[in-house]
């Protein structure tokens, strides 16, 4: 095919339904659309454009936003790789499994369904994760994001997305503006996306802790957080007819020896719960071990409270949003086998 010759209407009818009229030229060239051909039609006034390099848009007007989102995974795919070149085809860039193209960022949580972020039409550059092996170039709208470590991918109208905490952690390390980055993770959790300890995981891994505005932001996460596993608590134990605890309240042996805090207790049955806050690194902001080891300050105040007789239900925020049946049955097998376990100690019950 010469650098005048037209490409047919056929062809253009079958391309327009690929991808929603976005495509590589690698699968142009599969069609039989030459380079020269298919730079022809970019040209100013013609049928299409060419917003990324190797990926054209089959027709002349403003992208939309879902058309910019395949530009960018399939640029970042590879759509510039030459003949010859193992490549992934035109519709690997949409496969969730295994993407090595993730969408991140402020575009990201936009598909995740945070108000709190710009629409995806109104967002400048579109953020993608990619290994930090690749020599990709940022280009046009696509922000290339090397990573050594590219999340699992998951599919969000059918393109492979970054979960909520990772995308949140790309989002704030390019984010100044504190209240913008409190909004985003007060947004998170309220809104049920993720857990707290997830996104501190996140920020933790990517070392940004250390900045100011990201170390009070997470205070005020961690702060709706709790607020919001108490409003649960309270709903978990009305709902579900358990008898009324003593709240929020402070455990100490006669003589002022402190126990710990804990968020309600039934002192007939030396039975309490304490919400479960830790980050997932190990404790609730700092650093630790994740796993089944709890953190020194957990493990001394569950095993002294153990030490007094007393029975600890851990519980957090997502299995009181999730399965309350399931932990308000825990609970009430708690206070219903209380007296299989003997009398507890004596301890004062003070507000905290």
């Amino acid at each position: 095919m010469s650098h005048d010759t037209p490409v047919s209407p056929r062809t253009v009818r079958r391309l327009s339904h690929v991808r929603r009229r976005v495509v590589t030229a690698r699968t142009l060239r599969e069609r039989g659309v030459s380079a020269a051909a298919a730079d022809e039609r970019c040209r100013p006034g013609g049928p299409w454009q060419m917003p990324l390099p190797g990926v054209y848009l089959l027709h002349p007007g403003p992208p939309t936003g879902e058309e910019r989102l395949h530009a960018v995974l399939l640029y970042a795919a590879g759509a510039e790789r030459v003949p010859g070149q193992a490549s992934p085809g035109p519709a690997a860039p949409t496969a969730v499994r295994g993407a090595q193209a993730v969408i991140t960022g402020p575009a990201a949580l936009a598909l995740h369904g945070f108000s709190s972020t710009p629409p995806l039409s109104a967002l400048e550059h579109i953020d993608v994760l990619v290994p930090h092996t690749r020599r990709l170039r940022p280009a046009g709208c696509a922000r290339v994001v090397r990573t050594r470590s590219l999340p699992a991918a998951e599919e969000v109208t059918g393109l492979p997305v970054a979960p909520v905490p990772r995308a949140l952690a790309d989002t704030a390390a390019r984010t100044g503006d504190a209240v913008a980055v409190c909004r985003m993770l007060t947004e998170a959790v309220r809104g049920g996306h993720c857990e707290a300890r997830a996104v501190v995981r996140e920020l933790v891994r990517a070392r940004l802790l250390g900045r100011p505005h990201l170390a009070d932001a997470v205070d005020a996460l961690l702060a709706e957080s709790r607020s919001l596993a108490e409003s649960l608590l309270y709903g978990l134990v009305r709902a579900h007819g358990l008898p009324d605890p003593c709240w929020n309240v402070d455990l100490r042996l006669p003589g002022g020896h402190h126990l710990g805090g804990v968020d309600a207790y039934w002192p007939e049955q030396a039975v309490a719960v304490e919400i479960d806050l830790r980050d997932g690194t190990g404790t609730q902001g700092g650093a630790g071990a994740e796993g089944s080891t709890r953190p020194p300050a957990y493990a001394r105040k569950r095993e002294r409270l153990r030490g007094q007789g007393i029975t600890v239900v851990h519980v957090t925020a997502a299995a009181l949003r999730d399965r309350p049946a399931q932990q308000a049955a825990v609970v009430r097998t708690a206070l219903m086998t209380a007296p299989e376990r003997g009398p507890a100690a004596y301890v004062e019950v003070l507000p905290r």
